[in-house]
């Protein structure tokens, strides 16, 4: 399979902490559709202490996985909003 393109869109979204909505990411999303997965080239902005952690109420809203071999965070359903 194909990896993602690097550079990716130009397009910019604000992800939060469904729960205590704490900004979490700002990352390059392509398409319109739900939020799956972030690449990790992608991510702009990352305001977490710990990999997969909100900073502010301490739940995991991530799992760190691969995905056509490139290192991505793979989100877990109702646990982050998007801007």
């Amino acid at each position: 399979m194909a990896k993602p393109n690097p550079k990716g869109p130009s397009r910019t979204v604000d992800i939060f902490c469904a729960k205590c909505k704490a900004q979490l990411f700002k990352y390059r999303k392509g398409g319109k559709g739900a939020l799956v997965k972030c690449f990790k080239e992608r991510i702009v902005d990352d305001y977490t202490k710990t990999a997969c952690v909100c900073p502010n109420c301490s739940i995991t809203f991530a799992r760190d996985c691969l995905v056509r071999g490139t290192p991505a965070f793979k989100m877990i359903g109702g646990k982050v909003t998007m801007k």
